[in-house]
């Protein structure tokens, strides 16, 4: 049975609490190191890129002479009589769409190193999605417009719109599992990538051969100091620019440069040795604030990050808010009348890339994973249901940035104009379809609708060391459905923080058991190792539990003096307690614990579990419910048992 909170929690702690929630949202944000960082941004970026899109319709249709004028404006770079002259048009499109391919690159990397991916299995799937959700599109387009000329702007029909496909799905909330984010991101990764690939080879005019085997070559430098460890950006940009120029020159659409780079950037938890050491150079400076050990500490707690997370940091939000919009801006602009319209609706062209987004993307994608599920007789699943599958399909469809990138490659004047309606169109069409889709989803009864949503798919586990329930501290029902796992310091302010999240969440749900498991952060937290191993002193007489609750309510108070009146106050042998402690009997189990969280790659507290699976982002009552909800509907479908599945209100 559940077992309650033995001490309440006094009011001065909750009012500490108050005062570090500034602090808390700050702690919160800088978790760059998940997917869900990335989807948020592209949500908000969802409406500043509708915003230059509208922006450019209505320049270009209230000022035509204007928009056309802007665009293209010259510009050239030249050092020592070699550069680059592109209208700015081109600058956009060739030069700064780079950046974005470079984000793109980089969360790639980060799903093959840190998200579903690692489980190298689980690429075969989504790469085949990938793959037949272009494959069906082009065929369509090459069906309506067979034998025409137009049929060679076949590419503008088959890749996904990654920040705009991902946008709009975050802005259905909660009607689609979060999984479904990932399964989607990684089929538009490889769609970005073989679209990248076709630009390349089919709209790459009068390739250059010896300035793109002199880009290829910096590209192969790049790749062998990336190897030395060399982590300074400095030789990356130059190298990269390096490689941009011998692209441009090459013929070859030299956005290629930046997926490439980013794919090179590793991924990886911040190690705790390095974190350490960070806050070791940081407390230097802090007693003897030089130039010198400034720059010591700012280089050290950059070195802690990987590439992957600094870089992502640096330049996602950039493409998010200003490139990508900026590229509509540049490419979006129509000039809308009667004559155009009913042109462009009879089009093989603008037909041709509607349906290919609208009919072709949902059906590649759903057909292809429904036919590697069949033939593998459920080995190969989806990591959502079919009705997240379907609504990822329907997103898909969404085609803007690529689309129009191919579409000025391709297309010149009126049939650039009827590919952009053909665009625009197919955004309007995806974005009603997966809302119909989410609708419809929404009228089946609870257990259909959870299982066509999460799927029956087992999720991948991210704690290394499986709860033990013969070793762990655990509170709860031990045949719960959902266990939640903290690593926490009792002296850590964010760990005090989380108590009272923690402690309404098992009040909500009865069938969730919580595991608390020690991480002293040592380097700045000088009395967490002594407070853990007085609770380990205390499970000794069998109170753990008790003694635990009064050092995460007394963060101020951990002193030896405090953990002997605790002892005293629980009601514990004083001087067998004090013997414990002195003996450091609890210091082999708080080690253990330090090596699990080390496989498991935490390196900070609190660190939250949710059935193995990290859980990214804020531990405020609202997610961490969500969290453990959609953990228990999962865990209900994979186990094929509904026991103790009441739904929290």
């Amino acid at each position: 049975m559940f077992r309650g909170w033995s001490t309440p929690l006094p009011d001065d702690a909750v009012d500490q609490r108050s005062e570090r929630e500034g602090d808390q949202s700050e702690h919160d944000r800088d978790s760059t190191a998940s997917p869900w960082a990335y989807i948020r941004t592209e949500t908000g970026s969802a409406a500043v890129l509708l915003a230059g899109t509208v922006a450019a319709l209505v320049w270009v249709n209230a000022a035509p002479g204007s928009y056309a004028k802007v665009w293209a404006t010259r510009l050239s770079v030249e050092l020592g009589g070699h550069g680059v002259a592109m209208d700015l048009r081109a600058w956009v499109n060739s030069g700064l769409m780079t950046l974005f391919f470079l984000v793109v690159g980089l969360e790639a990397r980060r799903e093959f190193d840190m998200g579903e991916l690692r489980d190298r299995r689980r690429i075969a799937l989504p790469l085949l999605a990938g793959v037949s959700g272009m494959v069906v599109p082009v065929a369509i387009f090459l069906a309506i417009n067979a034998g025409r000329s137009s049929a060679h702007g076949w590419g503008a029909a088959m890749s996904t719109d990654t920040a705009f496909a991902l946008g709009m799905l975050a802005l259905l909330g909660s009607r689609f599992p979060r999984r479904l984010h990932t399964f989607i991101l990684t089929v538009a990764v490889v769609d970005d990538f073989l679209a990248l690939a076709v630009i390349a080879v089919a709209y790459s005019e009068h390739i250059s051969w010896t300035p793109l085997l002199v880009g290829i070559g910096v590209l192969l430098v790049t790749a062998a100091v990336r190897r030395a460890g060399v982590r300074r950006g400095g030789p990356y940009a130059v190298l990269g620019i390096v490689a941009w120029v011998a692209f441009v020159h090459s013929g070859v659409d030299p956005v290629v440069v930046g997926l490439i780079i980013g794919l090179l950037a590793f991924a990886y938890p911040a190690p705790r040795d390095a974190l350490e050491r960070a806050s070791g150079l940081f407390r230097s400076f802090r007693e003897q604030p030089t130039a010198e050990l400034e720059r010591e500490a700012r280089l050290g707690i950059a070195s802690a990050l990987s590439p992957n997370d600094r870089l992502q940091r640096l330049w996602h939000p950039w493409t998010s808010y200003a490139i990508v919009p900026l590229f509509a801006l540049a490419n979006a602009g129509i000039q809308i009348d009667g004559s155009l319209l009913s042109r462009a609706f009879t089009s093989p062209i603008t037909l041709g890339i509607l349906i290919g987004y609208g009919v072709g993307k949902p059906i590649g994608i759903v057909g292809s994973t429904a036919l590697a599920t069949a033939a593998s007789r459920g080995r190969t699943r989806p990591p959502v249901g079919w009705a997240a599958v379907t609504g990822g399909g329907t997103i898909a469809g969404i085609g803007f940035t690529v689309s129009l990138l191919i579409a000025t490659l391709a297309f010149h004047g009126s049939r650039l104009d009827e590919a952009k309606i053909g665009v625009l169109s197919a955004v309007v069409f995806a974005m009603l379809s997966t809302t119909a889709v989410a609708a419809v989803t929404s009228l089946l009864p609870d257990a259909r609708r959870a299982r066509a949503l999460l799927g029956t798919s087992p999720s991948l586990v991210d704690l290394a060391e499986p709860v033990d329930p013969e070793r762990d501290h655990v509170r709860g029902p031990l045949d719960a459905p959902v266990t939640v796992v903290e690593y926490g310091d009792f002296e850590c302010p964010y760990c005090g923080q989380a108590e009272s999240v923690v402690r309404e969440l098992l009040a909500d749900f009865g069938d969730v058991r919580y595991v608390w498991r020690h991480l002293p952060l040592t380097d700045v937290h000088p009395h967490a190792q002594l407070a853990a191993e007085a609770a380990e002193a205390a499970a000794l007489q069998g109170e753990f539990w008790a003694m635990r609750d009064l050092l995460i309510s007394r963060q101020e108070q951990l002193g030896v003096k405090d953990l002997l009146r605790y002892a005293d106050e629980i009601g514990l042998d004083v001087e067998a307690f004090k013997h414990a402690l002195k003996a450091r009997k609890g210091a082999a189990r708080i080690a253990q614990d330090v090596e699990s969280a080390d496989l498991s790659g935490v390196s900070g507290t609190p660190t939250f579990f949710v059935n193995g699976r990290r859980h990214h982002g804020a531990y405020d009552i609202a997610s961490l419910s969500k969290a453990v909800v959609a953990a228990r509907d999962r865990a209900v479908l994979v186990d094929g048992n509904d026991s103790g599945s009441t739904r929290h209100s």
